[in-house]
């Protein structure tokens, strides 16, 4: 068996979950792994968004976030790999750690979108912390047309 015999793959249908979720598959399919997909309803950013909060029902937001679980079952499945689907309320940081650390995962697979200093401040995310909960391997899948190393903002934030 490879060191990769679990791996629990994070998806939000979002460019950047599609893309973890395809390198995620490839993987799986390629070492025959147990796979475990995980939806998560990021209530924060929810209850972060005012107008948003009060003009759509927590229930429809559910509901949307149950069908990004299936979406992503079903993609799987298209692909030929079986994952056991599961789903989650709250913040990413503290469910991806816990989902990893109960299924004993040997890989989190994760994407991840490029933001500025400023953008990352006003969300509140800090990403990196997610490194620090996890003790297996990550693959963090980013979309290379969206990396630029000139760019002075993003390499900023990438040391900040």
């Amino acid at each position: 068996m490879s060191a990769f015999g679990r791996i629990l793959l994070c998806y939000d249908a979002t460019r950047e979950g599609r893309r973890a979720l395809r390198h995620g598959a490839s993987l799986a399919e390629q070492l025959n792994a147990e796979t475990h997909l995980l939806a998560i309803l990021n209530s924060l950013a929810w209850t972060q968004g005012a107008d948003v909060a009060s003009a759509v029902p927590f229930d429809a937001l559910e509901q949307s976030a149950r069908e990004i679980l299936h979406d992503g079952i079903e993609t799987l499945a298209a692909r030929g790999v079986i994952a056991t689907p599961h789903f989650a309320i709250g913040d990413p940081l503290v469910h991806i750690p816990f989902f990893a650390r109960e299924l004993k995962a040997d890989l989190v697979v994760v994407g991840h979108r490029r933001s500025g200093p400023v953008r990352r401040w006003w969300s509140g995310n800090n990403d990196r912390l997610l490194l620090d909960r996890i003790s297996c391997a990550v693959l963090v899948a980013m979309d290379p047309e969206h990396a630029n190393a000139h760019d002075p903002v993003e390499t900023l934030s990438a040391h900040a």
